[in-house]
């Protein structure tokens, strides 16, 4: 089949990549900047695009069986907003995939995309959720709980220091999942019809419990703090008078922090625990 895999090249991205060749598709490789990936030279069809810009998605979708699209906002910026990724720049995908007769199309949001409308980085993705759901398309929304490299990239510069700050007197659960894993549900399911999936990993945990797993595979004993809530709340106000795209950080950070994560699609092999123990290895 053809895919165009928009957001190709990103960590999640680049896994769906790998199953998508490995599983003998043709696929057209989508993102604001392309590259070759290991292993995989000549294999695929690297298309430059930038979603706010409907004009670099023409022909994109045509002749494609399946659209697959990781597309969304992750770090800071003064210039774009979650609403611009997340929301528009989804729409205008979607809007070339109807026009070139795309008869299935695949979302990576979020878990609980809909739960809190003041968090842009997942009232964005709500809203196109909806749009999707009234597109005509038959689709597949995906809300994982998040992923190995991302709780990681998170806690492990809280290990250098020497202590980790968790927020609010509650601890909760998450079970996220391995990107590789993630992308083979994401092909598994690729033609299904209006389903929305809640993927998480085979190991729930809460986040003293990661923060634990961390100090033990860098050979330190645990420092665990807890800030009030409010803080962030304080940080979010803070930011969003300075105009410089951290806010919407802030206030999704504070969200996962003190809400329960655990999606009930469980799927994969690989474990968190010994994730954690091999980026210390390295």
């Amino acid at each position: 089949m053809k895919i165009v895999l928009a957001g190709a090249f990103g960590n999640l991205g680049a896994d769906i990549l790998r199953a998508l060749v490995r599983d003998g598709h043709q696929v057209v490789a989508a993102d604001l900047k392309t590259k070759e990936l290991e292993g995989l030279a000549g294999k695929y069809t690297p298309r430059t695009i930038d979603v706010t810009r409907p004009e670099t998605l023409a022909g994109l979708c045509d002749g494609a069986d399946v659209v697959i699209t990781t597309v969304g906002l992750t770090g800071a910026s003064a210039t774009i907003t979650n609403y611009d990724i997340d929301y528009h720049g989804n729409l205008n995908l979607l809007a070339e995939a109807k026009k070139a007769g795309v008869k299935h199309f695949t979302y990576i949001s979020v878990i609980q995309a809909d739960s809190d409308p003041q968090v842009p980085m997942l009232h964005a993705k709500a809203l196109f959720e909806q749009e999707l759901k009234a597109s005509g398309i038959p689709y597949v929304i995906h809300r994982p709980t998040g992923y190995f490299y991302d709780i990681a990239k998170v806690f492990m510069p809280m290990i250098d220091k020497g202590q980790v700050t968790l927020l609010g007197k509650g601890d909760c659960h998450a079970n996220v999942i391995d990107t590789a894993d993630f992308a083979d549900f994401i092909v598994l399911h690729m033609l299904d019809e209006n389903k929305v999936y809640n993927v998480g990993g085979k190991e729930t945990y809460t986040y003293a419990e990661i923060a634990r797993m961390f100090f033990a595979a860098a050979g330190k004993e645990p420092v665990i703090k807890s800030a009030p809530v409010f803080l962030f709340d304080v940080l979010a106000w803070v930011n969003k008078h300075k105009k410089n795209g951290k806010e919407a950080i802030i206030r999704f950070s504070k969200w996962t922090l003190t809400h329960e994560l655990v999606g009930s699609d469980v799927y994969g092999d690989k474990s968190f625990r010994e994730y954690i123990r091999s980026r210390y290895q390295r």
